[in-house]
């Protein structure tokens, strides 16, 4: 095995087996490794635009049973600063959030067992109904099994009822690693890989999208990293459902993992992670790039990459401003650091459906 012979067979749309990738992801260089993506991301995207979304990330409840030790957002039911918001309270946050521009609603909150399944239906029926301006990006797969236990009904019922008050796409927290011998470490009460995989292959089945995402940066290995390129690379074969690969570090501030993970991961290895999912990613269109999780500077290096997409604006935010990591941004900034990476920028949906392109002034 040997590297010209890997990027000749990526460069010719051939798939590269788990092997390959593995031995290609520890030796190759990073910027070999960039170029080898940014190639692939102008095939599927050859238009010199970068797109982006307005968007908010609230959260409902913080009250979570499951002790994932990656995480400083979590509390108890009855512990200290719990919380957990009305369906009408929510209903107000997301029409002041329309009232701003926002479009999309990233919404998740903690696995709290004391919400009834009408809960999480009422606030997709209303959303959709009084908040028409905004598009319900609702629920991770943890929340989803939640929904299971509490309603006594079958994962496809389940999101079937779900559809049927208006959701059509899903996020994709809950993944971290998908690789047991790490989630056995990290999220022991959250499930297994198989898990999260059902419930996304339960919902591309019904016709929702959803997101791939990828916490890496503590416990993992490379192996574990392609074993989850891998098996979301075979689930993307079956039905096609994920719109975007969304990859980002973990942030140890607050959290019980801190005391053995106390920094974050490089921006070198980020920009591996970017191009190397581009790569071995053969069958997803958008390799999303994070200003707000790896820094401003670090998201617009990944357009050049092999990422095309640079996330939301995030008006609100609570997960990582937890772990006391705090990045903002407003459209008008976002749409600059798009420009001054060399792109146009283009604001999408929830579906990557393009809403309008702000072209970049080029100079004389």
């Amino acid at each position: 095995m040997n590297l010209s012979d890997i990027y000749t067979k990526v460069r010719t749309s051939q798939r590269i087996t788990s092997e390959e990738g593995l031995f290609l992801f520890r030796n190759a260089h990073l910027l070999d490794l960039g170029d080898l993506a940014n190639e692939i991301r102008f095939k599927k995207n050859p238009d010199a635009a970068v797109t982006f979304v307005l968007d908010s990330n609230p959260n409902y409840s913080n009250v979570c049973t499951i002790d994932c030790i990656f995480c400083a957002f979590y509390r108890h039911p009855g512990e200290e600063g719990v919380y957990t918001y009305t369906v009408d309270e929510m209903i107000e946050k997301f029409k002041d959030s329309a009232s701003k521009g926002i479009t999309t609603i990233l919404l998740q909150g903690g696995v709290n067992p004391d919400l009834p399944f009408e809960y999480y239906l009422e606030m997709v029926s209303r959303t959709r109904k009084e908040v028409p301006q905004i598009y319900p990006h609702f629920y991770s797969t943890s929340e989803i099994l939640e929904m299971v236990r509490v309603s006594g009904l079958s994962l496809p019922e389940v999101l079937k009822k779900l559809w049927d008050a208006g959701l059509r796409s899903i996020p994709g927290g809950g993944a971290e690693i998908l690789s047991d011998r790490v989630k056995k470490k990290i999220s022991s009460k959250k499930g297994t890989s198989a898990d999260w995989l059902n419930v996304m292959r339960e919902a591309h089945k019904l016709g929702y999208k959803t997101t791939a995402t990828m916490m890496y940066g503590h416990l993992e290995k490379d192996e574990d990293i392609v074993e989850h390129l891998e098996v979301i690379r075979q689930l993307q074969d079956e039905y096609s459902g994920f719109t975007a690969f969304v990859p980002w570090s973990f942030k140890p501030g607050n959290t019980p993992l801190e005391k053995i993970i106390p920094t974050y991961a490089t921006p070198k290895r980020y920009l591996e992670m970017i191009a190397f999912s581009r790569i071995y990613l053969d069958n997803f269109d958008h390799i999303q790039a994070s200003w707000f999780s790896e820094g401003k500077k670090t998201g617009q290096i990944a357009l050049h990459f092999g990422a095309d997409d640079f996330g939301g604006t995030l008006l609100e935010e609570n997960v990582h401003a937890a772990a006391n990591f705090v990045n903002k941004t407003n459209t008008e900034e976002c749409i600059s650091l798009i420009h001054d990476s060399g792109f146009d920028a283009a604001q999408r949906g929830t579906l990557y459906d393009i809403k309008k392109i702000i072209r970049r002034i080029k100079a004389a």
